[in-house]
């Protein structure tokens, strides 16, 4: 594989332009180049990937009825590569998105090779999902995970392999000589154990090896430029994203997107995070902007801030560029053109059994504990709902998540010390899990041979969990079924005697391994991998592994790769990568059939299944030895399905126009630190811009008595952008932008802003902007 060379325009200094230049004229020799003292080229990238925020489902609950109607921040991509010169590389992508899509990697991957040939492949890349519930669906292309979001979504699955590519692009012109630091801690308070039954199933001497029912380790690497110092930090930790609820209806990155947002800022607020104290991270939410904008009204007294913000009214609705979208975005005002932005990423483990609702699950009705087997109140599931820690509200809740992974992640940066140092090395293989052939210890000693199952999911799956319960009669641990709906299952598709018997004890309620029409219902042809990068191991799985799955993969992993060395690993499960396959739980959980139980796709082999072919993985790559590629995945994006109702038109009011201020805020308003300021915006359908690497709304500060300055956007988590209709089939709408002025906010005048893009009956989008009348912030 031949070195990359970082592009010239990434070092300012004239020195350093002549440094690479050298390089370049080195590399045509046969000479090897030492890269400075660092063994490594290291690049992070990152880039917007927020999707259609109207009319979309969300990917996650699978309820129809929970589609996009705004913004609560937006969702990003974020990637780094590793690579040794004239060597190997790695390149992992961490995605604020429900999970990886096997159609979406397949599409990145042929961008890759038509950009930089051979340099990324299925081999070395690894993308990623946080598995926030708050996102647009539509992404995936077998039929089960389209189902609720009337099929195939293009505009989800372009912004997704767009923002891949554009995030990747910037980590791979990033790429300079660095050096990458390990750290691990444990989060507390950040997570629960949701199906604590089956996790008290699994053997009583493998339970004892552990303190938790949750792994609360963090794993955190952290990326150092030799010329800029830090750059940005990764870390795995394993915790759900359902910290906004199934009611919710803002795009969001729920609990690690808002870590993330919360990381970068502090840094950026710091310009160097290595000199701030892990106890002034934990002050609040960090906020850069405030320190940077001067405080140059503090010293007006309140009527004359009033008399200031009184010659500044609402501005009429009028035509706008995207540019002027692009412009309003804070983080864009802020970045050094001849810096890399710093880029933190807050990645998922193995969360199948983790919920951040750290308060417990709890009927709705009577607020008493639910059923401990089955998660019900009174024989029904949708009464009990799990509560986070800042009950009852979601926002609150996610904030507090975010920022406790925030915390540790911060102490974990400061005090990385740990170097990665030795090769880099992957292997990957496709597998059908639909016939895998196992070998399993047996009973009185020996192993036998088993096999995996064409993928089904049952009754208890329906049921869903305390984090977002299911309906009808559907309750978790139901090893059974019933008449009625294996009637309705039959309908579909029955399944074959060979299914039952195979995927026992759980009784099937979709066959959706051997369900064909129109296309695929599930997959079969899964990716597993292994990234190395020295001391540090990354497990590529394509689903959810649950707390003890995860403990038995990784140990297996590091048992093989350590076999008669005295060598330390850091082995972290990256889960949901790749593709997505649901859920995978150990044997003895499986046998109690919780939701993780009966979403464990392959049947109750499929964790030893994983374990045997990753072992095989490990072994190859250790040996230096080849694996076998594998069967390929099927491409159906030509064969996909859509059933979403396009925009047609939108319309205002006669006499009015598209961006004026409907509500506006009180004549002669002063807010404190802690109000909220709410705004309505005559608007259009976000669905006809997406305002990528821009935004829908900014609050603004003004400056020089006639300068606005852009001090919050729709990035931030005090900022939400509210998109409405009056009706369903109306073609008017409405933005409401509230602004929660947090504690740091300058005093000062202000005023909202809102950017939109309106469609006319013919096709043609044109973009608007409008403001409120000025207010002042004491």
């Amino acid at each position: 594989m031949g070195l990359l060379v970082p592009s010239l325009n990434v070092c300012p200094r004239s020195r350093c332009g002549l440094f690479w230049v050298l390089v370049v004229l080195l590399l045509g020799s046969s000479t090897r180049v030492a890269f400075s003292d660092s063994k490594y080229l290291v690049g992070l990238g990152t880039y917007d990937i927020t999707g259609p925020a109207a009319d979309v489902n969300m990917m996650g609950y699978a309820m129809m009825e929970q589609t996009t109607s705004g913004v609560h921040f937006r969702l990003r991509a974020r990637s780094f590569i590793v690579a040794e010169p004239g060597k190997n590389r790695v390149l992992f992508v961490n995605l604020d998105a429900c999970m990886a899509s096997q159609i979406v990697t397949i599409k990145v991957l042929e961008r890759l090779k038509a950009r930089y040939g051979d340099l990324y492949t299925e081999k070395n890349v690894a993308i990623s999902g946080i598995h926030t519930h708050a996102g647009p669906a539509g992404y995936l292309q077998y039929v089960v995970y389209t189902v609720t979001s009337l099929g195939f979504v293009r505009q989800s699955f372009d912004a997704l392999v767009d923002g891949i590519e554009q995030s990747v692009i910037q980590a791979h012109d990033n790429l300079r000589p660095g050096s990458i630091n390990v750290n691990a801690g444990e989060v507390m308070d950040a997570g629960i154990n949701r199906s604590p039954s089956a996790y008290l199933n699994n053997p009583s001497e493998e339970r004892s090896k552990y303190k938790y029912d949750v792994d609360k380790e963090m794993t955190l690497i952290k990326f150092v430029d030799d010329e800029w110092g830090p750059i940005g930090s990764f870390n795995w930790f394993a915790t759900h994203g359902t910290s906004m609820t199934n009611t919710n209806s803002l795009i969001s990155g729920d609990n690690k997107g808002a870590a993330a947002r919360f990381m970068e800022d502090w840094f950026e607020q710091n310009n160097s995070a290595s000199s701030e104290s892990v106890e002034s991270a934990g002050e609040g939410i960090p906020r850069r902007v405030s320190s940077i904008i001067p405080d140059v009204q503090s010293h007006h007294r309140e009527h004359e801030l009033l008399e200031l913000a009184a010659s500044f009214g609402s501005t009429p609705g009028k035509p706008a560029t995207k540019t002027l979208s692009v412009a309003g975005r804070v983080r864009s005002a802020l970045r050094k053109a001849d810096k890399p932005s710093f880029v933190s990423a807050f990645c998922q483990s193995n969360c199948g059994d983790v919920s951040p609702n750290v308060l417990g699950a709890f009927c709705t009705d009577t607020g008493l504990p639910c059923d401990f087997n089955h998660s019900t109140c009174d024989g029904k599931n949708e009464l009990c709902v799990a509560r986070g820690p800042g009950y009852p509200d979601e926002f609150e809740s996610t904030r507090i998540i975010g920022e406790r992974q925030f915390r540790k992640a911060v102490e974990l940066f400061n005090n990385a010390t740990e170097e990665l140092t030795g090769e880099i090395d992957y292997r990957h293989a496709y597998l059908d899990f639909s016939q895998l052939d196992v070998m399993v210890p047996k009973q009185g000693g020996g192993t036998e041979a088993v096999k995996t199952c064409p993928a089904a999911m049952g009754f208890a799956f329906a049921a869903g969990t305390t984090d977002g319960p299911g309906a009808f009669d559907f309750k978790q641990g139901d090893d059974k079924g019933n008449a009625f709906w294996k009637l309705v299952r039959n309908m579909l598709k029955s399944p074959t005697k060979e299914q039952v018997a195979c995927q026992q004890p759980k009784p099937v309620l979709l066959d959706t391994g051997e369900m064909t029409l129109p296309y695929q219902w599930a997959p079969s042809v899964l990716p597993i991998q292994i990234l190395r990068v020295g001391q540090l191991v990354i497990l590529s799985v394509p689903g959810e592994f649950t707390t003890m799955a995860g403990r038995r993969l990784r140990d297996a992993v590091k048992q093989v790769m350590t076999r008669g060395k005295n060598e330390k690993l850091h082995v972290v499960i990256a889960g949901l990568t790749n593709t997505y396959s649901q859920y995978i739980t150990t044997f003895e959980e499986y046998e109690i059939q919780r939701y993780e139980g009966a979403s464990t796709l392959y049947g109750p082999h499929t964790l030893s299944a994983y374990i045997q072919e990753f072992k095989k993985l490990a072994g190859a790559l250790i040996r230096d030895q080849p694996v076998e590629p594998g069967p390929q995945p099927p491409d159906m994006l030509s064969k996909q399905i859509s059933m979403l109702t396009p925009v047609l038109m939108d319309t205002t009011p006669l006499g009015t126009h598209f961006g004026d201020c409907s509500t506006d805020v009180p004549k002669n308003a002063t807010y404190k630190r802690g109000d909220m300021v709410s705004v309505v915006f005559l608007s259009a359908c976000p669905r006809n811009d997406l305002m990528t690497e821009g935004t829908f709304a900014v609050v603004e500060i003004l400056q020089d008595m006639d300068t606005w300055v852009p001090a919050y956007d729709d990035d931030d988590f005090c900022l939400r952008f509210i998109w409405s209709r009056p009706a369903k089939l109306s073609s008017r709408s409405h933005a409401t932008i509230e602004w929660r002025i947090p504690q740091s906010a300058t005093p000062g005048v202000y005023r909202i802003r809102h950017f939109g893009a309106a469609k006319a009956l013919f096709g043609s989008v044109r973009h608007f902007t409008g403001s409120s009348s000025a207010f002042v912030v004491a």
